[in-house]
């Protein structure tokens, strides 16, 4: 039985079932054939989307060898091709077989956004403008009206090592779900581990620069992260491969914390190019 977020379109109501249709809602068409292979892979993807979005989007289902005036008329040129409309107009498009993921974020692309997206859209803006506590509210409402929402927690992890939180961050990270955003996730173990260190007194005092490190890594602990970067920017002009890189991944991972938008973050990341290369 077909799902009623599905639409088997045809020439004669493509204008009315698509068109008006994305005025109010978005369209995905996927463009199929009997023969096609890679159809038989594509199309129970965008089945399976469509359901779980439950009427964010309709699906409609095109026969291309039944409809070849739309063929046409779209320059379909080769099966599966999926386009996306919205406000009756054509927006999106990708062809050939995709997979699920670069599906899932052709669709996440062409949605409005989610009333948890938009909890996260507030929440990044009050943590660039350094309301800690205004982001964490809106990070924690975002996660409150949709469970494991990426973005959320990936604030409330650059929160909590703003914080000198670590162990928080950590747990955040390990319930962190698989999607683009765990990457940047990921980027700042780095930092959780080398504050996690300082705490337990872990970190290496055989020389000069590894002193300066414990240094650093106080400093950010009290939230102090400029003066952070400052410290270990000194260490690796000194030695830009400290403890086999980990210097280097603890800096980014600090300017992964700040506004990217800013002045500031754009001269620390120069500064740092020129001093690794």
């Amino acid at each position: 039985m077909m799902s009623e977020y599905i639409k088997s379109v045809t020439e004669s109501d493509f204008e009315y079932e698509v068109l008006a249709y994305s005025q109010n809602t978005p369209v995905i068409v996927d463009f199929w054939a009997e023969w096609c292979k890679p159809c038989k892979i594509l199309s129970p993807i965008l089945e399976k989307l469509v359901d779980e979005a439950g009427g964010s989007f309709r699906l409609a289902k095109v026969d291309a060898d039944v409809n070849p005036n739309l063929v046409l008329k779209y320059g379909v040129r080769s099966i599966p091709t999926v386009l996306a409309f919205s406000q009756g107009s054509r927006i999106s498009e990708f062809a050939g077989l995709q997979p699920e993921p670069r599906v899932r974020e052709f669709i996440n692309q062409i949605l409005p956004p989610s009333p948890a997206s938009l909890m996260v859209q507030k929440g990044d803006s009050l943590l660039a403008m350094g309301d800690l506590e205004g982001a964490r509210k809106a990070y924690d409402e975002a996660l409150d009206i949709t469970e494991g929402t990426p973005g959320a927690l990936l604030g409330l992890i650059k929160i909590n090592l703003l914080e000198g939180n670590a162990p928080a961050a950590r747990e955040s990270l390990r319930v962190f779900p698989a999607c683009k955003e765990y990457n940047e996730a990921e980027r700042l173990l780095p930092l959780m581990k080398a504050m996690q260190d300082a705490v337990s007194s872990s970190l290496p005092n055989e020389t000069d620069l590894d002193l300066a490190f414990q240094n650093s890594m106080r400093l950010a602990l009290r939230g102090n992260m400029l003066a952070s970067v400052d410290g270990l920017m000194d260490i690796l002009r000194t030695d830009k491969h400290f403890r086999r890189e980990r210097g280097k991944e603890v800096v980014l991972a600090i300017l992964d914390l700040m506004d990217q938008e800013s002045d500031l973050t754009r001269q620390y990341r120069k500064e740092l190019t020129n001093i690794l290369f």
